[in-house]
This record gives C-alpha cells, sequence and structure tokens, in this order.
C-alpha cells in the first residue's frame, strides 16, 4: 500500500493546487510562484511551465481539455490545452477563490472564496447565471454528491451547507465542527459525505438523512483535503501536521501513515493537497516544502 516513488522540486514557494487532465500521465501544479507546471507521470518527470499567472493560484481544476486556474486575486482564467492558450479571464471574485468545480449534467462551472458568494457560470460560453451567498465568510470547500442532485459547502464559520443543485436552494446546515471547515468529499457510493476540519476531525455524516456516524480524531492539525481512489474502497487524507493518511472506505480505519516520522520520507511542511491518478496508480501530494511527491500504490 502506497510507497514514496519520486519528489519533484522546482517550485519556488509553497504550492496550493494540483490538477490531473484526461491523459492519466500528465498533472498540473501550481501556487504561490506566478506559474503553472506540467508534469508526467510516465516519465516521472518536469515537462514544462504551462503559463504564467498574474498572481498566486489557490485552485485548479481539470474538465473536458479546459484548466480552470483560480487566483488569489479573485479572478480565474480558463486554458485550452487543445490550443494551448488562455481563452478567458474573468474577474470573478472580490476575494481570492478557494474552490472550482464543475456540474456536469448542468454544463455549469461553480467558483467560490473567500467572499463566501458562490458564482455558477456556462461551461459553454463562461458567462455567469448565478451567484448567492453561502456564507459571510470564506469557503473553502466543495464536494458535489456523485449523483450531480446535491452539493455541500464547507464554511470558515464551522458549517457545511447543503443546497441542492437543481436549483440552489439551501437543503440544510450541518454543525458539528468545532472549528472552520476545509475539506469535503462524498463518498463514491454516495451514503456518506466526509468532512474534515482545522479542528483535525474527521465526521462521516450517514446520507440521505445527515445524521452524523462517527468523529474520527484523523490528524494533529487541521485537515486540509480527502481524496478517494477512484476504483478502491480507500481514501487519503493530508494535514498541516505534514501527515497523508490511507483509509478503509468502509469501515473507516487507519491503513497507513505517510510521513517523515513514520515512513522516513515525506513532507516537511504541511500538505495542502492531494490527487490520484486517474487510473489510482499513484497519489500526488503537494505543501509548503515547495515539493510535489508521488507515492505508488502496491499490492
Amino acid at each position: 500500500m502506497l510507497k514514496h516513488l519520486k519528489t519533484f522540486s522546482g517550485h519556488q514557494n509553497p504550492v496550493y493546487a494540483l490538477a490531473h487532465s484526461d491523459k492519466d500521465e500528465i498533472f498540473f501544479s501550481a501556487g504561490n510562484d506566478k506559474g503553472i507546471v506540467e508534469w508526467s507521470l510516465s516519465e516521472m518527470a518536469f515537462v514544462k511551465i504551462k503559463m504564467p499567472v498574474q498572481s498566486s493560484v489557490y485552485y485548479l481544476h481539470y474538465f473536458n481539455n479546459l484548466l480552470f486556474i483560480g487566483e488569489r486575486s479573485g479572478a480565474f482564467s480558463v486554458y485550452d490545452l487543445t490550443q494551448n492558450k488562455v481563452v478567458e479571464r474573468i474577474n470573478a471574485h472580490t476575494k481570492p477563490i478557494f474552490n472550482i468545480q464543475t456540474v456536469k449534467s448542468k454544463n455549469e462551472l461553480l467558483t467560490t472564496g473567500e467572499d463566501g458568494s458562490v458564482a455558477v457560470w456556462s461551461l459553454k460560453d463562461f458567462s455567469e447565471i448565478y451567484r448567492f451567498q453561502a456564507a459571510y465568510d470564506t469557503v473553502r470547500a466543495i464536494s458535489i454528491s456523485p449523483d450531480e442532485t446535491e452539493i455541500a459547502f464547507g464554511c470558515k464559520d464551522h458549517l457545511i451547507k447543503i443546497y441542492n443543485l437543481a436549483d440552489y436552494s439551501l437543503k440544510q446546515n450541518l454543525e458539528g465542527h468545532s472549528l472552520p471547515v476545509t475539506a469535503l468529499a462524498y463518498h463514491p457510493t454516495g451514503k456518506y459525505l466526509i468532512s474534515g476540519s482545522r479542528d483535525a476531525q474527521l465526521k462521516i455524516w450517514n446520507l440521505p438523512g445527515y445524521d452524523l456516524r462517527e468523529t474520527i480524531p484523523a490528524h494533529l492539525f487541521t485537515v486540509y483535503d480527502i481524496a478517494f481512489h477512484p476504483t478502491l474502497p480507500y481514501f487519503a487524507t493530508s494535514s498541516q501536521d505534514k501527515s497523508i493518511k490511507l483509509w478503509d472506505a468502509e469501515n473507516f480505519k487507519l491503513y497507513k501513515i505517510l510521513s517523515l516520522e513514520k515512513a522516513g520520507i515525506g513532507h516537511t511542511h504541511s500538505i495542502n493537497k492531494i490527487i490520484w491518478s486517474n487510473d489510482g496508480k499513484f497519489l500526488i501530494s503537494t505543501g509548503d516544502d515547495r515539493k510535489v511527491m508521488v507515492w505508488e500504490m502496491g499490492g
């Protein structure tokens, strides 16, 4: 299960964002150093600086040969990977963008961040369709249910807010965390929603009723990301405590800890983002130590 394969250095500053393309071997990273970097998993090598950016990048989202880039400035850019150029740049928010997701069934793009508003954009022409205030402060995490009927927002005011995707009406507020909610993921089966917070806990919420199934003291500090394996019943979490943990997605038991202390190799600072490769062979992690690490899924 998951062993260290490769460390990429090259970023000059903390890295906050990762995304992979449909071409399994290519992924992108970005952060505080004004450039988006392309890497190859097949070559295990740096490919190129894909494009410069005008301010720090806090989020990358890939969909349908487009790379969406959420900036600290509140703008997002749309980079067309077929044409290899920026096709759109929109001043979407007054404050930093922390999350971008696509609602495939509606052909919509969602952006949110420090201003607490959620903007809904058409994927056809990137015009703004709708905007609503999900919170009065930062919204850091978004997760869309597997059937695309609802969407969860993780807010700085400790709440998780559930909205109906059909009309963006508020469905429910979940109270449980004592500090800002920093990570969210719907279980691929649609049976649970998992939340992570600055309170270092993971909470498992039963669906459809949203009663709290269990609370796990998962990390020592903030849980920054939750990522489900694409095919196997596992999920990984990453934290400010410099560790990645692998969990069983059926009974929520801890499988493995990847950290400098436990594995002899790992990140030396906060781990801000983790993603799985599409085939599930690799977990990619990055963070404040400016490194991008690739972990291989073994038998």
